[in-house]
């Protein structure tokens, strides 16, 4: 019985599923606001961005309301290559819980133009506000195709490369290693030079100075015997036996 009233119940959720999807957006209510109401609004919004001279768009660009100035700025992004203003396209409107997003469509010579605004509702003031508006160019579906796939080239090729790169500097690390060893070899291998070692001086000074004392000790003897001073004598040579 469970299953049944669960498998029933399920029905119903999408039955009542279906039956938004098909309602007519004309019939929705919008926080006390009309589908004219939203498409008047983008349609003469999207007219005074097309009307507007160079001197109002300068002003728009400064002011501090960033919605009014984020759909100024990207409106002269896109549309100054886009040739003349045409008219006016295809209006929707979109409304997903307290969100609501219209689109209109804006028709020029080369590419067409996409006008998006959105409303939130505040549920303390009571009021629809403003949150965002922006222009974007509208592609077809085999641009974006395109498009989706050179980002999805360009990204798997981003990695390949970096990953090719990594392979070759993890490949030459052995030819960095071995390079080091065959250099820790070589000096290993060559023989240390040994400074020469400075032959000892011979001992010139500690001999005239035993000579010297030797004939002091002499004169003072031949003096002492002789009994005159020990300075009129003069030691000529010295023989050693």
């Amino acid at each position: 019985m469970k299953k049944k009233l669960s498998l029933f119940l399920c029905l119903v959720f999408m039955v009542f599923g279906l039956a938004a999807c098909g309602t007519d957006p004309k019939d929705v209510e919008y926080y006390g606001m009309k589908y004219e109401d939203f498409e008047n609004y983008a349609q003469q919004n999207v007219e005074a961005l097309a009307g507007m001279t160079d001197e109002q768009k300068a002003y728009y660009e400064t002011i501090d309301d960033d919605v009014i100035k984020n759909l100024v700025v990207t409106w002269n992004a896109v549309a100054g290559e886009q040739g003349q203003y045409q008219g006016l396209g295809e209006f929707t409107i979109t409304k997903a819980q307290d969100t609501i997003t219209l689109e209109q469509i804006a028709l020029m010579e080369e590419r067409d133009i996409c006008v998006t605004f959105v409303f939130k509702y505040n549920f303390a003031a009571e009021q629809l506000q403003p949150t965002d508006a922006n222009a974007d160019l509208i592609y077809t579906m085999g641009e974006k195709m395109s498009k989706a796939g050179m980002n999805t080239l360009l990204g798997m090729g981003t990695v390949f490369t970096v990953l090719i790169l990594i392979s070759l500097i993890i490949y030459c690390f052995r030819f960095i290693g071995s390079a080091q060893q065959k250099s820790a070899a070589a000096k290993e291998s060559v023989p240390e030079k040994k400074e020469p070692v400075a032959a000892p001086q011979p001992a010139v000074e500690e001999a005239l100075t035993d000579d010297l004392e030797l004939a002091a000790v002499i004169a003072a003897a031949v003096a002492a015997s002789e009994g005159v001073p020990a300075d009129g004598f003069v030691v000529r040579s010295i023989r050693r036996r």
